[in-house]
């Protein structure tokens, strides 16, 4: 068996088309963002705007604390006083993220929730929290008010745009996951010429093969083993290029990310398997098939648009809970941004369900094969 995986191994990496869209395509693609957009400091964050509306009995304790954040060396909103009807339609007409009416009791209304609407209301839950904070110190321990003044009015200096994880959010993030997502399917070229060469009907070597005394089985399973072990060294090359040659913000760990590039890899491999197997279609439309499963994974994953998984997960979450695409880019963003560990076992579990149903289905259709004459 170890004898024929290396055979397998070393006859794959001569397929110059298989070892190209799998490993060599996604590095040239990956240093392209990176000089395309992977050097955007996330200090060009631009200000929330928002529109202040001040009742009679305004709370101007409140006001005062929405003027020292936006006006700020580095606001992270921008201010407007407004009449109720202006910033009514300033919100429809999607000028600005939000509205903060102060009446005696703030109150905030929005039109979305998204990143901007999620920043305006944590502004207002950490007043309404520090509000209480301090009316708890008045009544328990007044002799510490000067002192819990003074550490919340150090509030705008200790603000920062960060996941809930706690790690800094990055837009351009998702280009990058996407890509390795991409690179983990391609390695269907691998997977389909593996399958190629296990069809004594379509090529000369596969046709000695299938004459060999070695069972079918075990010319199956060594096609297998090699073709997942050569793209997991294509996906171990990508990530080492993207984190310590990119110096990419990876700040996961990075034997989590190698398990998600593994079980990623073993999808796209069995995924060309799988289509190489099925029927008796020619090998271009295969191909053409390939391609056009990979790529639409991709895009509605944010190779293309970063917001694309976003747009998604709002009208047709379903796509993303079996697009591999998406659930890997998910799983990498579980790791460097969420830190939500349930989230990205769910995303694993339903990548290895899919991995054993192709490899079966892969299995019983290359098993079957007979032919009347080679």
């Amino acid at each position: 068996m170890l004898h024929l995986i290396k055979y397998d191994i070393l006859v794959k990496i001569k397929n110059f088309n298989a070892i190209f869209w799998s490993l060599f395509f996604p590095l040239i693609l990956g240093t392209l963002f990176y000089f395309a957009f992977g050097q955007i400091d996330e200090a060009d964050f631009e200000a929330v705007p928002a529109a202040v509306v001040a009742g009679e009995d305004a709370d101007t304790v409140f006001m005062d604390f929405l003027k020292s954040i936006s006006d700020s060396e580095e606001p992270l909103i921008q201010l407007k006083e407004m009449s109720q009807a202006e910033a009514a339609e300033a919100l429809n007409s999607h000028k600005i993220s939000g509205i903060f009416v102060v009446n005696e009791a703030p109150s905030l209304t929005v039109s979305g929730n998204g990143l901007e609407e999620s920043i305006l209301q944590s502004l207002l839950e950490s007043y309404e929290n520090g509000k209480k904070t301090l009316t708890t110190v008045a009544l328990t321990h007044p002799e510490g008010m000067e002192a819990a003044i003074e550490q919340m009015s150090e509030y705008t200096e200790l603000v920062q745009q960060v996941s809930l994880g706690g790690k800094t959010t990055d837009g351009n993030a998702q280009f990058f996951y996407a890509l390795i997502a991409m690179a983990c399917l391609y390695g269907a070229f691998i997977g389909f010429g593996s399958a190629i060469t296990l069809q004594a009907n379509l090529t000369a070597l596969a046709a000695r093969r299938c004459v060999t005394p070695t069972h079918k089985l075990t010319l199956i399973v060594s096609e297998m083993l090699s073709s997942f072990l050569l793209h997991f060294f294509n996906l171990l090359v990508l990530l080492i290029y993207m984190r310590y040659i990119l110096h990419l913000n990876f700040n996961g760990q990075f034997p989590d990310m190698l398990l998600v590039s593994m079980i990623g890899g073993m999808i796209g491999v069995a995924m060309g398997i799988f289509i190489g197997s099925i029927g008796r279609m020619g090998e271009g439309i295969k191909v053409g098939i390939l391609l056009a499963i990979s790529m639409s994974c991709s895009f509605l994953a944010g190779l293309m648009n970063n917001t694309m998984k976003n747009i998604v997960e709002q009208h047709v979450p379903v796509i993303n809970r079996i697009n591999p695409a998406a659930l890997i880019s998910d799983a990498f963003y579980c790791i460097n941004v969420y830190n939500d560990t349930a989230r990205y076992t769910r995303n694993l579990i339903t990548l290895s369900i899919m991995c054993v149903v192709l490899i079966f289905a892969s299995f019983c259709l290359v098993r079957r094969e007979r032919y009347d004459s080679i």
